[in-house]
């Protein structure tokens, strides 16, 4: 994969979530009370931001050229010199304060305090226009700024080309090593790694696709096998020590910060990058943030499309919160053949039906679930405790994210594993009274507790996801586990959601900042005295993670009239705390209790309107049959897309 091609897949999932939900039933707004308090809270936050002297606004360039098209460029991360000075003036007429690393690290240890509005400049990849372009302007506003450099493209051989997309680059195209002394004697200029040889993908599964380097472990054709967790580390390892080496040969200083490509990391290539005296690095999620003692993963804006002043206003006032979530919850048994010329076929569906929906989130199965009983009884992905079905969530949710421009969350039960020793299956199995029940492990069991976090451990490593969600199989009965669980209710959802924590933070070794979305029963939220018969409460899930998934699912509950049992359910989300603005309303496309007949797709939209004139934010639904398409494509589209008119892009 090229830097282009891994740049683009990133800034399109960027940008999927920043754009303003447009369509008729996805852009419904709220009623005019609650938009009128998201209004004033949004410009409440805004000036507390403005004002607060312990933010930092950082902002992410590449390439400053003259000739850059006005829109459209073939280098999306090309900004054109004239809009760069017009953010320089922008910045510097509204009171922005420019600073340097230097003082953002002294900043971190209490040594001096950031100016209101204080922002810190970034150039990634080492192009020669931040000297030709970027620092003649630098000099001139007096501002600083922190210079990534790839020292492998410092030091590219005359006879060596870097595909960076629109075309070939050569050695001309990167700075000097006497052109960043130059820079650095200014004072104004740092200098970072952005590593010697990790700016590239790698291939990251048997069927050939290539992530990031830097957090993947690679697929040896020829070995016909994955890189050790070792051989990873220490690829990575001698990779930036390298890259350290070189800035201190040819600058004479040891650089403080790491800029990883692609801002692709994990917590354990930080710990190499600290190791080597580089314990700041960047990301290119969100915007602001409050400087404290860990550097690690600072947000950034990414600066793409040769944004005016106009667009750079926008992006910096405007309000994330308010974007909505609109997920697509897809079964990956659907996906798996044993015929390889079948299961092509069927990812090619999927992608493209989702290419054509355009949801912002996919939420996509993990697990093997063949009998349909709601465990795990294998996993698509590499993993040391159930067998593999096959070697598939990986290329699916990079083909996801890079074809149909959604993000991935990973779909992983808690407790409903099948595990391959039936001996210890059976030991760690909760005894229930109903033998219907879903199959689940003990979470009071530390075995249980450690082959679930291993799985998770396992999922991460393995590749691309963004984020959990929690299967619905966390729950646990008020006659299960007597004598082992706690008797009270909210001790056992809390317990519950302390596993749950856990297995984030095992994953959190290899994928940073993941987002968290819960499972939840409708029941506990129509009637909060069930909580004792689920361990589920929505002010404790709202409070715990990023989402809730409530399962609005009336067909399911047996409701005779599901409009007005949706009615019920959504007074009750908007009387909880932080409701409407945490909570997902996850549909149900077919009705199960009559041989998964589908749900006229004229009742789903009445619902999904009703749902959001009456305030809900966030949509979601499941089953989404791609290879059936049912609920239609037309029809999801107009309910599920996050894309702004016209449905279709280009």
């Amino acid at each position: 994969m090229t830097h282009a091609s891994i740049h683009a897949a990133l800034r399109r999932v960027l940008s999927t979530a920043a754009l303003l939900l447009a369509l008729p039933l996805a852009a419904q707004a709220a009623p005019v009370a609650q938009g009128a308090q998201d209004k004033d809270l949004s410009a409440a936050q805004a000036a507390e931001r403005e004002s607060g002297g312990d933010q930092l606004l950082v902002l992410s360039y590449h390439d400053v050229r003259d000739d850059v098209a006005r829109k459209g460029d073939p280098d999306a991360y090309a900004v054109s010199t004239q809009n760069f000075a017009a953010h320089l003036d922008w910045l510097s007429g509204h009171g922005y304060r420019p600073v340097s690393l230097s003082d953002v690290i002294k900043a971190s240890r209490g040594e001096l305090k950031l100016p209101p509005k204080a922002v810190l400049l970034t150039f990634d990849d080492g192009l020669r226009s931040i000297y030709t372009h970027v620092f003649p302007l630098l000099r001139a506003y007096n501002y600083p700024a922190l210079m990534a450099v790839v020292t492998g493209w410092v030091d590219l051989p005359k006879d060596q080309k870097v595909d960076y997309g629109p075309r070939m680059f050569t050695h001309d195209d990167f700075v000097t090593w006497d052109q960043l002394r130059e820079m650095q004697a200014s004072g104004l200029v740092e200098i970072s790694s952005h590593s010697d040889n990790l700016h590239r993908g790698v291939t990251s599964n048997p069927q050939g696709n290539t992530m990031p380097a830097a957090i993947t472990r690679e697929w040896s054709v020829k070995a016909q096998r994955y890189e050790t967790e070792a051989e990873y580390l220490d690829r990575v390892r001698r990779d930036l020590t390298a890259s350290k080496t070189k800035i201190e040969r040819e600058l004479g200083v040891s650089p403080h910060s790491v800029v990883w490509p692609y801002a692709a990391y994990n917590s354990q290539t930080n710990d190499i990058a600290d190791k080597l005296g580089m314990s700041v690095t960047f990301d290119l999620e969100g915007r602001h943030q409050t400087i404290g003692r860990d550097l690690h993963g600072l947000a950034r804006l990414l600066v793409f499309d040769n944004p005016t002043i106009q667009d750079l206003t926008f992006e910096l006032r405007h309000d994330t919160e308010l974007d909505g979530v609109r997920a697509l919850q897809v079964d990956l048994d659907y996906v798996y053949d044993k015929d390889p010329a079948q299961q092509a076929r069927n990812l090619d569906k999927l992608i493209e039906r989702i290419k054509q929906v355009g949801p912002s989130h996919v939420f996509l199965q993990a697990f093997a679930d063949p009998d349909g009983n709601g465990s795990a009884d294998a996993l698509y992905f590499p993993n040391r405790q159930l067998p593999m079905r096959a070697d598939l969530f990986n290329r699916v949710a990079w083909q996801i994210k890079t074809r149909a421009r959604a993000k991935v969350f990973a779909w992983l039960p808690v407790l409903g594993y099948e595990l391959p020793d039936k001996t210890l299956d059976a030991q760690l199995a909760i005894k229930s009274s109903n033998p219907a029940e879903t199959h689940r492990l003990n979470p009071f069991d530390p075995r249980t507790r450690e082959i679930v976090a291993q799985i998770y451990e396992d999922l991460a490593i393995s590749g691309y996801t963004e984020g959990l969600l929690f299967h619905d199989d966390a729950f646990l009965r008020d006659d299960e586990l007597r004598g082992i669980a706690p008797a009270a209710p909210a001790a056992r959802t809390q317990a519950l959601i302390d596993f749950t924590q856990e297995l984030t933070r095992a994953a959190g070794k290899w994928r940073p900042k993941l987002i968290t979305v819960r499972n939840l029963f409708a029941a506990p939220v129509l009637q909060p005295k069930s909580e004792s018969w689920f361990a589920q409460d929505l002010a404790a899930f709202n409070n715990a993670y990023d989402y809730t998934a409530v399962m609005a699912m009336p067909w399911m509950e047996n409701s005779r009239d599901p409009q007005r049992w949706m009615d019920q359910l959504v007074e009750r989300v908007k009387a909880s705390p932080r409701g409407l603005s945490h909570t997902i309303f996850e549909l149900q496309t077919v009705d199960w209790r009559d041989k998964s007949k589908p749900i006229p797709a004229e009742q789903l939209k009445r619902m999904a309107r009703r749902l959001q004139a009456d305030g809900a934010r966030h949509l979601a639904w499941y089953p989404d049959d791609f290879i059936a398409d049912r609920p239609s494509t037309a029809d999801a589209r107009e309910i599920m897309s996050a894309r702004g008119f016209p449905y279709l892009e280009k």
